[in-house]
């Protein structure tokens, strides 16, 4: 069942938030941020050369806009992290599913093109009630912006994820999506650590021994965020290209257990009985919001092409 690549990917998420969490100690938010597009530009690059591909595009200012909020959401992203218990920052960017829906109804409903649905509107309230149920007993009073940062991290994703549905939709490759958008990581990331005072050392390939500007450990946290984040994506496209779009969307769900899971063991998150009543309401509302939009996609998807039938979030970054 080529819908359960889903929990392949929503598993390497939760390691790639392990590794940021754990690497947030040790480097800036935009050398995490440099490192990953670093690894996806290599790889991507090797094998789309190496398959025959093409870099050449006439969607730059497309791939400009895709990358431009791409980027600042997961910055937004990995710093509530590093802040956060790691099953709350997971969660609340793992609310993108349910920005998504809200924005293609709000802009349906502007329209004229779809009618009320109060199941859906219901969903996505009972969302945001999950979200103040899950915040109120999961973080300090002095986590508050660490907390609107995750929220707003997921909010920008939804964003990103429309972007590259609209790439898809004009014959963009994935593959191209993708490359571009970690290249523009890369540069970013690298501009912002030296805006942060940490240039030279984001350009330092020394100290592979363990004694110096990385250490071994810091390679090795750095190497697994980007390859994590890079095999979630491969697996996250094929769910969604080959696999079933409702089942394959609940199942991103699974990524809040993942990295509760996590949190517990490696870092013995207590979180309280109203916070996991947070989750569940979160994962309830996910469930039916992608049920709803799934739903209304479902009808010109019968006649659409591969791409248009797909869920606008198959390519997550």
């Amino acid at each position: 069942m080529q819908s359960l690549w889903m929990l392949v990917a929503t598993f390497m998420f939760s390691i790639m938030g392990v590794c940021v969490k754990i690497a947030s100690d040790m480097y800036s938010v935009s050398e995490i941020v440099m490192y990953r597009g670093l690894v996806g530009t290599v790889v991507l690059g090797v094998l789309i050369v190496a398959r025959g591909g093409s870099f050449r595009t006439r969607l730059a200012w497309h791939h400009a806009w895709r990358g431009l909020i791409g980027v600042v959401s997961l910055w937004l992203w990995y710093w509530s992290i590093g802040k956060l218990p790691l099953a709350t920052g997971m969660t609340l960017n793992y609310m993108s599913p349910i920005w998504i829906a809200a924005i293609l109804f709000a802009a349906g409903w502007w329209r004229g093109q779809s009618r009320f649905e109060p199941g859906l509107t219901g969903a996505i309230l009972c969302s945001f009630a999950g979200v103040t149920m899950l915040l109120q007993p999961a973080f300090h009073a002095d986590q508050w912006q660490a907390a609107l940062a995750g929220l707003a991290s997921g909010l920008i994703s939804a964003i990103a994820y429309l972007q590259v549905r609209r790439l898809g939709l004009l014959g963009e490759p994935e593959y191209r999506v993708v490359f571009y958008f970690s290249l523009t990581g890369m540069l970013a990331g690298l501009a912002g650590a030296f805006v942060d005072g940490d240039g030279l050392r984001t350009l330092s390939l020394s100290s592979l021994g363990g004694q110096g500007v990385h250490g071994m450990k810091g390679w090795l946290l750095l190497l697994a965020i980007g390859v994590s984040a890079m095999v979630a994506q491969m697996a996250m496209t094929r769910a969604y290209r080959l696999g079933k779009t409702l089942v394959t969307a609940n199942l991103q769900y699974t990524g809040i257990v993942f990295s509760s899971a996590w949190g517990i063991v490696l870092w013995g998150d207590a979180l309280s009985l109203l916070a996991w009543c947070g989750i569940a309401v979160i994962l309830g509302s996910g469930l039916a919001a992608t049920y709803y939009n799934t739903r209304v996609a479902s009808v010109p998807a019968a006649k659409a092409k591969v791409t248009e039938a797909n869920d606008p979030i198959a390519t997550e970054v």
